[in-house]
């Protein structure tokens, strides 16, 4: 007979679906975690993103982040790997926004009045459901102290 304290070490192994329910309730505390903090997509307004999600989603690949400030405001620092398309020269650009709803594309301006602008506007030509605006904007973004690049001449 083994010593009563043994007898943890030979539990019997989960079942699936006793397993499958710790993860998602692990899961579900995950993101009430993020989303505490701040880092998820904004849950009051499907249309905003918060800085952190859109960062994380940018420096991952998993989304396009459009710089549409004027390029005297990019001079002062971009963020890396975002796409540059001035809010004055959309129109004539507007096929560099990709159109493939698989992957986001996030617009950032200086403190969001634009890019929640130009969300609007292309939200009304139709076709853009997976464009999104970032709140806060690079100000905020400068302000906490990430790091920005200088935009290619």
């Amino acid at each position: 007979m083994k010593p009563a304290t043994d007898a943890l070490a030979d539990k019997p192994a989960r079942s699936p679906v006793v397993e499958t329910m710790r993860k998602a309730l692990a899961t579900t505390a995950l993101c009430v975690g993020l989303a505490a903090t701040g880092a998820v997509a904004s849950s009051t307004d499907p249309n905003v993103v918060t800085l952190d999600y859109a960062r994380g989603q940018a420096e991952l690949g998993a989304a396009i982040l459009i710089d549409i400030r004027e390029p005297r405001e990019q001079t002062t620092g971009v963020a890396a790997g975002a796409h540059l398309l001035p809010m004055s020269q959309l129109n004539q650009r507007l096929r560099e926004i990709p159109t493939d709803p698989a992957k986001p594309v996030f617009l950032i301006c200086n403190s969001q009045n634009r890019s929640r602008a130009v969300l609007r506007a292309l939200r009304d030509t139709g076709g853009y459901a997976h464009v999104r605006y970032v709140d806060g904007g690079m100000s905020e973004w400068v302000r906490r102290g990430w790091p920005t690049v200088r935009p290619n001449a």
